[in-house]
């Protein structure tokens, strides 16, 4: 029996698919794995025992260490977390956004926003989101998922990463995969006409390998990015344009609500800081510190 490295793409129940350069594999964890309570999760590197080369059945051995784990959708070792937003159909979700742009920053992953459905734009709302994100710093991309259009742009910014897409359901991340791979490989979503709120398609997550250094995962749903894991205290810090205005606040750990004398609310008070930006700042903190109440 053989032992070969590999990838972690699919995660069903008890089963793991891994990706190696040799083929696909079927595999079940070692059960002292569970003993040490390290449960392989889909992004994981793995070295697996091969049981059974004619029908790719094999055992995993040994998971390399992480990178990055994300508690919930449960994923490691990603480098890049591509946040899709529409202009309609679902409207734009800035505060779902940005909670998930200050779980980036604090697991250390490069962000990437695409502005999805532009022809839908009447109202030129992404031009306003692309000149606030840009100003801070993120990188944005435009794209009309439909027809192509902004795709081979997208695909060159993914290129040598582990990228999550994320999104609320509908936003157009399935459009999307299917038209960087060029084949139908996600369902994708019909939209509500009644609410106008998109009905989640994807129930799990898998990894697709776009070329031998570059792989692409949708994650089921835009409510399971679990932001909890942020203390409310470190919040300031997941927020980049904050940073160099904490240091001119008068208390350390200002919370940068209440205070008077707070360098972040100055700066957002004389424009450098939108609004916008603070009010969700001030929204997920509290949402943050409720939740850390409840846990005592």
């Amino acid at each position: 029996m053989k032992q070969i490295e590999g990838y972690i793409i699919k995660h069903i129940a008890n089963q793991y698919v891994v990706q190696t350069k040799q083929g696909l594999y079927q595999a079940t964890a070692r059960g002292r794995l569970k003993k040490e309570e390290i449960s392989p999760v889909v992004g994981d590197k793995v070295r697996i025992l091969v049981e059974e080369e004619e029908t790719k059945q094999a055992v995993i051995e040994e998971i390399f260490p992480r990178t990055v784990l994300m508690r919930r959708p449960k994923i490691a070792n990603i480098t890049q977390m591509v946040f899709v937003i529409s202009s309609q159909h679902p409207k734009p979700d800035l505060l779902l956004l940005d909670k998930q742009l200050a779980l980036a920053e604090l697991k250390h992953i490069n962000s990437l926003i695409v502005l999805n459905k532009m022809d839908l734009d009447k109202k030129q709302q992404f031009q306003s989101i692309k000149e606030m994100y840009q100003k801070i710093g993120y990188e944005i991309i435009e794209t009309q998922a439909n027809e192509s259009v902004g795709v081979p742009e997208l695909k060159k910014k993914l290129k040598g990463n582990v990228n999550v897409f994320s999104g609320n359901s509908g936003v157009g991340k399935s459009t999307l995969l299917n038209h960087i791979f060029a084949k139908n490989l996600t369902e994708e979503g019909e939209i509500s006409q009644k609410n106008q709120r998109g009905k989640n398609t994807t129930t799990a997550i898998q990894l697709y390998e776009m070329d031998e250094d570059t792989f692409i995962a949708d994650t089921p749903g835009f409510s399971t990015f679990d932001v909890s894991e942020i203390l409310a205290n470190e919040l300031d810090q997941c927020f980049k344009e904050f940073q160099k205005y904490i240091p001119k606040c008068q208390f350390v750990g200002c919370t940068h609500i209440k205070e008077e004398t707070c360098g972040v609310k100055k700066a957002m008070q004389e424009g450098k800081i939108t609004q916008g930006r603070y009010i969700n700042f001030c929204k997920i903190y509290e949402e943050l510190k409720e939740k850390e109440k409840r846990k005592w």
